[in-house]
Order: structure tokens, then C-alpha cells, then sequence
């Protein structure tokens, strides 16, 4: 084979390299070959640099340490990421919204908001999330799991932020405040219902006689005037 830079790349895309090295490199997108295995796992890297920073998950070893607040990353692009908590700069756009993003995943998560894209199904029940964080918590009404331990009563729950609210019920702290009447709610859920008894929404419906109710809740005990039920 030619082993001249332009001759042995021509075949696959036309790009030239100016190193010989980084030509083997190139030629794997290439070719799909991983000739780098890990010795803890056997996975394979087509890059030894992949391998190297793949050996971390095994070792826990986090060299690249944040200037500001000392906490350490396995990867540099981890960093840099991280260090845009403190900097506040959001470099990804969205091209539809124009919001800023300070990672280019999260714009790409957002950009389902607007394409509508759903690429994460279910296994059990084929429903669909545009997210694979939500996928995951979803699996748990399946399994039954419960990750999520409470420290003080040892409750569990399926999700961090379950537990969250949860452990307010142990401190009384009550995060969420009211603009108008300053009462504070220990659930962001709870304050939006607050905030009807000001502004006298009423969005939940009765289909069968058109009354409306400021929460679901008094919406289907309304509903059991009509269909007679007596659950308790």
C-alpha cells in the first residue's frame, strides 16, 4: 500500500494529516478498529489517550483539580465544563430559542423540547423520554426500586428529589415563599396551588357540570357527587 499521506487517506475521505501518527489515528473512524484494551475490563478504545482516561473508572484517580473550589475531575473536558459554574459563561445557543447552555449536552436535551425527539424507550412498556435520566427513574415504577435512603427514618424513595422534599419534613424548612401574602411552602407544588387562592385560578374542570375547582384533588371528590362513589 502507499503509505504517502495523501495516497493512503484519499481512499476513505480526502482529509490530509500532517503527522504520520495521528494519521493511524484517523484511519480507525475509519476502519472501527480498537487495538487498545483495558486490562480490567476488556473494553477497547481506538485511541490510547481513551484508554487512559477510561482507566480512571477503575483507578477512581481524578488528576485535573478546579482553581476556585479544589474539587477534581477524571477528565479534562470534565473541568472545563465545571469550571463554567463559576465563570457563568454559556458558550452553546440554541439556534431555535437562542437560550445558553453551559454544556453542549445540555443543548442537546433541550433541543427535544423543540423537535419533539424521544429516543429512549422503555423495555417494559415502550413509552418513550426524551431524556436518559428520566428513563431510568422511569424503570423504577417497574422494579420497584427505591435508591434513595432518608438518613433520619430511613424511608426510601425512587427519586433524589422525592427525597429531597422528604427530609424538609424533618428539618421544617420551607424553601418556596409567596410574592404576595410571604407564606413559605416546603413543596414548589404546593405554593402554586397557594398562589390561586390569590389570583382565583381555578383550571381543573368538571366535565359532567362544568364547576372548577383550584386543585385536582377537590376536582375528584366533586366528581363522586355525580358517579355516586364512596370510596371509604
Amino acid at each position: 500500500m502507499d503509505t504517502s499521506y495523501g495516497t493512503c487517506i484519499r481512499p476513505f475521505c480526502k482529509k490530509k494529516i500532517q503527522c504520520r501518527s495521528k494519521l493511524g489515528e484517523h484511519l480507525r473512524i475509519h476502519t472501527q478498529e480498537k487495538p487498545f484494551e483495558c486490562s480490567m475490563c476488556e473494553k477497547t478504545f481506538a485511541r490510547s489517550g481513551h484508554l487512559r482516561t477510561h482507566l480512571r473508572t477503575h483507578t477512581g484517580e481524578k488528576p485535573f483539580k478546579c482553581t476556585v473550589c479544589e474539587k477534581t475531575f477524571a477528565k479534562s473536558g470534565d473541568l472545563r465544563s465545571h469550571l463554567r459554574i463559576h465563570t457563568k459563561e454559556k458558550p452553546f445557543e440554541c439556534s431555535m430559542c437562542e437560550k445558553t447552555f453551559a454544556r453542549s449536552g445540555h443543548l442537546r436535551t433541550h433541543l427535544r423540547t423543540h423537535t419533539g425527539e424521544k429516543p429512549f424507550e422503555c423495555s417494559m412498556c415502550e413509552r418513550t423520554f426524551a431524556e436518559s435520566g428520566h428513563l431510568r427513574t422511569h424503570l423504577r415504577t417497574h422494579t420497584g426500586e427505591k435508591p434513595f435512603k432518608c438518613t433520619v427514618c430511613e424511608k426510601t424513595f425512587a427519586q433524589s428529589g422525592h427525597l429531597r422534599t422528604h427530609i424538609r419534613t424533618h428539618t421544617g424548612e420551607k424553601p418556596f415563599k409567596c410574592i404576595l401574602c410571604e407564606r413559605t411552602f416546603a413543596e414548589s407544588g404546593t405554593l402554586h396551588v397557594h398562589l390561586r387562592t390569590h389570583t382565583g385560578e381555578r383550571p381543573f374542570e368538571c366535565s359532567m357540570c362544568e364547576r372548577t375547582f383550584a386543585e385536582s384533588g377537590h376536582l375528584r371528590t366533586h366528581l363522586r357527587t355525580h358517579t355516586g362513589e364512596k370510596p371509604f
